[in-house]
């Protein structure tokens, strides 16, 4: 399913970048350090997402908001556009291969958030990441002009972003009924669910998160490695991906409270990041 193209007005960039604005610093930021052509595919890939996103969780969002998202992804699929993020989406499907499959896993993970959550084993904890990131590597890799050697790589630095994510969020998803820690590492070690709702940061706790954050700082190392495959960009993903290594270091620092709390970076410490990212990005 590509676009047939020509028939619809070119996308409103300035609205398409308030969206990044509005939901991600950390994207924003980072896509500026593309080239302008690529800069607007990602800003396109990316806002289509995180409307996806907004259709769960957002203002009037549920089953039907993600129905009518899914039409809108289907629309541009097939070059007829309606809604300007569509037009954008469609716009960067003239330019690149960004396959549809990675929208349609999107969407399984995006269902998995509709219904109160509760994931069993660790696998599923990682196939949750892969639907709701790592498709965004996939999105991503062809815009950074990787070919399928840094398809792979594209996808672990999705999952560590959004594990990074899980970690940030455990009391803020619990308020949504969502756990997205799963059920099989909660007893390995010790954790019960009354704990994590009445806000108690147990030993066992502690050394559940490290062990996570461990996994996720695995993956960085490795979806890292493919930026020596990608033609444009590196900065960019680099410097999202350094900004989130940032919010793990927080989080490791207060101690694991991420009942109570929510690890970010100011914005004076994203900027910091930059000229660790521009090295990362260099040949």
């Amino acid at each position: 399913m590509y676009p047939e193209g020509g028939g619809y007005m070119e996308p409103d960039w300035n609205a398409l970048s308030r969206v990044i604005r509005a939901h991600s610093a950390t994207f924003y930021l980072g896509s500026r350090l593309f080239p302008p052509e690529a800069r607007k595919g990602a800003w396109a890939v990316y806002a289509a997402c995180r409307l996806g996103d907004e259709a769960v969780d957002g203002e009037g969002g549920g089953e039907e908001a993600l129905k009518a998202w899914w039409e809108g992804v289907e629309r541009a699929y097939a070059g007829r556009p309606r809604e300007n993020w569509e037009r954008g989406l469609t716009w960067a499907l003239e330019r690149w291969p960004i396959p549809f499959e990675a929208f349609a896993h999107m969407k399984e993970g995006f269902l998995t958030d509709l219904g109160p959550v509760r994931l069993k084993t660790e696998e599923e904890l990682f196939t949750y990441c892969y639907r709701v990131a790592g498709t965004v590597g996939r999105m991503m890799a062809p815009i950074a002009g990787g070919a399928l050697e840094a398809e792979a790589k594209a996808i672990r630095l999705g999952q560590a972003m959004q594990l990074t994510n899980i970690l940030r969020d455990v009391g803020e998803d619990l308020a949504r009924d969502r756990l997205y820690l799963p059920l099989d590492l909660l007893e390995a070690y010790g954790v019960k669910l009354e704990d994590l709702q009445e806000g108690r940061i147990t030993p066992g706790y502690r050394t559940l998160m490290a062990y996570l954050e461990a996994k996720a700082r695995a993956l960085y190392r490795e979806g890292l490695e493919g930026l020596r495959h990608l033609q444009v960009g590196r900065a960019a993903i680099a410097l999202a991906a350094l900004q989130y290594q940032g919010i793990l270091d927080k989080l490791r620092l207060q101690g694991y409270d991420n009942l109570r709390r929510r690890a970010h970076l100011k914005p004076w410490e994203r900027l910091l990041l930059l000229p660790k990212a521009l090295l990362a990005a260099r040949p």
